[in-house]
């Protein structure tokens, strides 16, 4: 089950509160990634998530920080919204210090979070900040099937929006990664998916301008 593996994962962390306010925490985490309206920012995608994190555990030098980050990064999410990272940021530095965890241990994980919003390596960055934003951007990189339903989640994200509105901004995002030098930040990411995450891309746009 989902929830049990990402619990399992949850209770890897240490954590400085007591065990009922670390399971407090992250039922709150479960009923947010489980509200409605989310067909791909929700449990799986933490789940993926940190599959990949066991896979390339051994290359994190923090691997605490960075299960902290996966499971805070998209905890406020709306289609509307322009700053759900920096919310989301805000709320785990919250629930974090309110957990007893330290100032740094804190502020390592908002700059984290935050890092996800463009998907760009900030300047003398921590080094493993490039392997989760590389695990998060994995799904573009998946075989065919898995990325088409990825898109059809998304695009039920944004239900809101009628095509006319849809399609450009879609477009846009996905040009944006293909006119970068390189779409994934590690190596072993750019070896295993690059590719196919540009041919991915590319048939989406494509579909966008039928």
């Amino acid at each position: 089950m989902t929830g049990e593996y990402l619990y399992e994962k949850w209770r890897s962390i240490p954590f400085p509160g007591t065990e009922e306010l670390a399971a407090n925490l992250f039922a709150d985490l479960k009923k947010r990634y489980s509200e409605k309206g989310r067909y791909y920012h929700n449990l799986d995608h933490l789940a993926a998530m940190f599959r990949l994190f066991d896979e390339y555990k051994a290359h994190l030098q923090n691997p605490d920080i960075v299960a902290l980050a996966i499971f805070f990064h998209d905890v406020v999410y709306k289609a509307t919204r322009k700053d759900n990272e920096e919310a989301s940021a805000i709320f785990a530095e919250k629930k974090l210090s309110e957990a007893g965890f330290s100032a740094e241990k804190t502020a390592l994980v908002r700059d984290f979070i935050l890092a996800t919003k463009n998907h760009l390596l900030p300047e003398n960055t921590h080094p493993d900040i490039a392997f989760l934003l590389d695990f998060d951007l994995a799904t573009l990189g998946a075989p065919r099937e898995v990325f088409e339903a990825y898109s059809q989640q998304i695009r039920r994200e944004y239900a809101i929006y009628p095509d006319v509105l849809y399609r450009p901004g879609r477009r846009k995002a996905l040009e944006h990664f293909l006119q970068r030098p390189f779409i994934f930040h590690t190596p072993v990411f750019r070896e295993k998916l690059e590719q196919r995450a540009r041919e991915n891309i590319r048939r989406e746009i494509g579909s966008l301008n039928a």
